[in-house]
């Protein structure tokens, strides 16, 4: 599993293993529910549950609907939220561009996060919040050329994350500042 490493790993298995009968059989039908209850909401590409088609936070009406924050995926997503400084909404792309690992442009969720943009005209400002690596600039770079309306305001979290680094890692005052001294692009 990605971010357990092996002591944990080892921990985690011993714990599961001298674990009682019920306890398991419990654990395993809520493991089972995690993959048939929880998707992709239809609009974010977050993750929703039950029967609901969007998430809470799509369906959440108070939110600023002229911000649009995009993030590489559903843990960015989760850090920024957890702040409480950000009230639009949000676009989770799957990932970043990639050609070394296959991540692609059309293996990403960017011609949703077009089609979203050029129908939205309450759009008015677009924060790409990439991570500050190669990956994270080249995705950047993607969007600042395709966006499809040149009337709405792109803007970069500013620096202060650390290169090569990951939103989900960032400490909350670094994320809270970089936020706050986001940079518009031109």
């Amino acid at each position: 599993m990605p971010g357990i490493g092996e002591k944990t790993a080892v921990k985690l298995a011993f714990f599961l293993l001298k674990a009682n009968s019920s306890y398991m059989k419990n654990f395993a039908r809520e493991l089972e529910k995690l993959q048939t209850e929880v998707h992709d909401c239809q609009v974010c590409f977050g993750l929703t549950d039950g029967n609901r088609t969007v998430c809470t936070i799509c369906a959440d009406e108070n939110r600023d609907k002229n911000v649009l924050c995009v993030v590489e995926d559903y843990l960015d997503m989760l850090s920024i939220e957890r702040l409480g400084i950000f009230h639009g909404y949000y676009h989770i792309l799957g990932g970043s561009i990639s050609p070394i690992h296959g991540r692609m442009p059309n293996t990403l969720h960017f011609t949703e996060l077009f089609d979203r943009v050029k129908n939205t005209p309450d759009i008015t400002e677009l924060i790409i919040a990439t991570n500050p690596n190669i990956e994270g600039e080249a995705t950047n770079l993607y969007i600042e050329e395709n966006i499809p309306r040149k009337n709405i305001s792109l803007t970069r979290l500013s620096k202060g994350l650390p290169n090569a680094g990951y939103i989900e890692y960032a400490d909350d005052i670094t994320l809270i500042n970089a936020f706050k001294g986001r940079i518009r692009k031109e």
